[in-house]
């Protein structure tokens, strides 16, 4: 089991109200979103959705590492 920091941007830190949060996590990246978003709510589903590892774009099916630094990045609409 892997200990990582989450960040949330958008619409995913108003729904988790809050920007990071550190969670345990089993299997990859996909499962913990699922997990998370079944906790906070959220409304984008995982094909919406960027994931980064410590800085870098990771895919969906990479396991998380313990100590990483993990972000769910929405869609940005800008005008």
């Amino acid at each position: 089991m892997a200990k990582v920091t989450v960040l949330y941007f958008a619409s995913l830190r108003d729904a988790a109200g809050m920007s990071s949060e550190v969670v345990d996590c089993e299997g990859d990246l996909r499962a913990l979103y699922g997990e998370l978003r079944e906790r906070h709510g959220f409304a984008l589903p995982v094909e919406r959705l960027r994931v980064a590892v410590d800085g870098a774009f990771a895919r969906w099916s990479d396991e998380a590492r313990d100590g990483s630094e993990v972000a769910f990045i929405p869609p940005v609409s800008g005008g």
